[in-house]
C-alpha cells in the first residue's frame, strides 16, 4: 500500500491509498477556498452525563447534489471536486463540514472508490482489504493525537439513513470522550469481569457459536451472528475470534479473511428483500478507548444493520425506542438469521 498526504486549498489534508506504489496522486488543489468556520462544542448531559455535540455550521453542508456535481468523484477538466487528482483507489479528507474539530476532535471522509454509480458490496476483495487498511492507518494516526479518547470508522448507506451524498463513502470521527454506547458497554464488561473474573465479550461469542441458531456465516477467523437481543430488524456482529482491542492490533490472518466475509454479508443485505432498490444500512466499528482500564477488556467488533424491516417497511424509531431508549424488534432474531442464511449467493 501506498500512502499519500498532501494538503487542499483551504488548507485540510487529504491522503491517498493506492494498491500500486507507483501511483502519482500529489495534484494540487487549485479552487478559490476559504477555511471553513467551525462552531463544535462538546456539552454535557447533566442528567445522564452524556456528551453531547454541538455543530450548528452543519446546517449549510452540501445537501443531494445532481451526480455530476458530486464532491467525492475525481475531479475533472472544468470541474473541480473535493479530489483534485483525477483517478484515486482508496482517499481520505479532512470533512469540509465537521461534526468535530480542533480541540474537539477531527471528523474524515473516506471515499472507497472513484466509482459514483457501486457500492461497498461491489468492490472486489482487493480494494476491501485497501479500505480495510486506510481505517486502520486512520484509527493508529488519530488515536496519536492529543486528546483523543475512540475513534469510530462508519458507514452510513441510503437516503432513509439520511445520507446527503450518494457516492460510496465512509466517515471516520475521532471523539475526544468515549462514546455512550461504549461506556455502558465498558461498564457492562467491567461488571461481568469483577463478578466473574471472565471476558464478556469472548463469552458471548462462544455461546453464540456454540448455540449456532443465529450465526449467519463462520470462517476460520470470523464469525458473523445476530445478536440474542438484536435491536434491528437485520442486524449482525461481526466478530474476531481473538478477541483484539481495535484494528491496529488486528493479527495477519483475521485481516487477510475479512474482505471476503464482509463483502458476503453486505451482499446477503441486498438480496434480502428481493428489490432492485438497495438495501439502506449503517455499518459501525466499535473499537476500544485509546487508553484507560477499559481498553484490555474490550473486544473489537464490527456491527451492521439496516432500518428496513420489510420490502415497503421501514424501523422507525418513534416514541418507545427515541424517548425511552427501549427497543421494539419486529423481526425475532432467529428469523432473521435464518434469512441472511437463505440469500447466501449459491
Amino acid at each position: 500500500m501506498k500512502r499519500t498526504s498532501t494538503r487542499l486549498a483551504d488548507g485540510r489534508e487529504i491522503l491517498y491509498y493506492d494498491a500500486d506504489d507507483g501511483a502519482a496522486r500529489a495534484v494540487p488543489d487549485t479552487r478559490p477556498l476559504h477555511a471553513s468556520a467551525t462552531s463544535s462544542e462538546v456539552r454535557r448531559d447533566p442528567l445522564l452525563g452524556d456528551a453531547v455535540v454541538i455543530a450548528s455550521h452543519r446546517q449549510a453542508r452540501t445537501y443531494h447534489p445532481p451526480a455530476d456535481a458530486c464532491p467525492l468523484c475525481p475531479s475533472t477538466e472544468g470541474r473541480a471536486s473535493e479530489i483534485p487528482a483525477p483517478d484515486y483507489d482508496v482517499v481520505v479528507f479532512e470533512n469540509r463540514f465537521p461534526s468535530l474539530a480542533g480541540d474537539t476532535g477531527r471528523c474524515e471522509v473516506i471515499c472507497f472508490t472513484p466509482d459514483h454509480l457501486t457500492s461497498f458490496a461491489e468492490l472486489d476483495e482487493e480494494r476491501a482489504a485497501l479500505v480495510l487498511a486506510a481505517w486502520t492507518d486512520r484509527t493508529a494516526e488519530l488515536s496519536a493525537h492529543a486528546g483523543i479518547r475512540q475513534v469510530y470508522c462508519f458507514e452510513n448507506r441510503g437516503a432513509e439513513i439520511g445520507v446527503t451524498l450518494a457516492h460510496p463513502h465512509g466517515q471516520i470521527y475521532a471523539f475526544p470522550f468515549i462514546t455512550p454506547r461504549t461506556t455502558r458497554m465498558l461498564a457492562t464488561v467491567a461488571a461481568h469481569r469483577a463478578r466473574t473474573g471472565g471476558n464478556l465479550f469472548e463469552e458471548v461469542l462462544a455461546a453464540e457459536r456454540a448455540e449456532g441458531t443465529r450465526v449467519v456465516l463462520e470462517g476460520e477467523h470470523w464469525t458473523a451472528f445476530v445478536p440474542y437481543a438484536a435491536r434491528w430488524p437485520y442486524e449482525v456482529h461481526l466478530h474476531p475470534h481473538r478477541r483484539t482491542a481495535d484494528l491496529t492490533t488486528l493479527d495477519d490472518a483475521a485481516r487477510a479473511e475479512f474482505p471476503g466475509l464482509y463483502l458476503d454479508l453486505l451482499r446477503r443485505f441486498d438480496r434480502l428483500f428481493g428489490t432492485p432498490a438497495p438495501t439502506p444500512y449503517i455499518s459501525a466499528w466499535h473499537q476500544a478507548p485509546v487508553s484507560g482500564e477499559g481498553r484490555a477488556d474490550f473486544a473489537l467488533h464490527l456491527e451492521l444493520f439496516t432500518v428496513r424491516r420489510t420490502a415497503d417497511k421501514l424501523k422507525y424509531l418513534a416514541g418507545t425506542e427515541s424517548g425511552m431508549e427501549a427497543y421494539m424488534n419486529d423481526v425475532r432474531p432467529e428469523d432473521a438469521a435464518a434469512r441472511l442464511r437463505e440469500v447466501a449467493d449459491r
